[in-house]
């Protein structure tokens, strides 16, 4: 079981790697107006989205798999998980929201400034605080 609480470590480490960079890739993207810059940084954002949500996915399977292992909601003072399992819905909404921005990107249909990704990047750094918090500290 240690090997699966390992591998769920890496991947949601690697999961968010990718949620943090890919929001600065579109900083990027909504402060130039140049073609080659846009298209370069696309071409990233692309490359990124694919190899990040395999990643999410086996954080995921690999959280599933120690949940189900130690059975998190038998018993009182479990409810830290309920809050930890709402906090990991937030990131797999926000990584299909990064989905719909990537294409708003591409379509050229993009409708936020450059200071709007800033404060959108900082999500999962709030989201991964909450989540180390709960499951060090159980606090409920």
């Amino acid at each position: 079981m240690l090997w699966v609480k390992a591998f769920h470590i890496l991947f949601v480490i690697s999961w968010f790697a990718g949620l943090f960079y890919l929001p600065r890739i579109f900083v990027n993207l909504a402060m130039t107006d140049d073609a080659t810059t846009k298209e370069r940084l696309l071409l990233m954002a692309g490359k990124l989205l694919r190899f990040m949500t395999p990643l999410a996915v086996l954080a995921i399977v690999f959280g599933v798999w120690t949940w189900s292992y130690y059975q998190f909601f038998a018993g009182p003072g479990w409810h830290w998980m309920h809050a930890k399992l709402a906090l990991v819905l937030l990131l797999v909404i926000y990584h299909g929201w990064c989905f719909k921005l990537f294409n708003d990107f591409t379509a050229g249909r993009n409708r936020h400034s450059h200071v709007w990704y800033r404060y959108f990047n900082e999500i999962p750094v709030v989201v991964l605080l909450a989540v180390v918090i709960l499951v060090t500290v159980k606090p409920f």
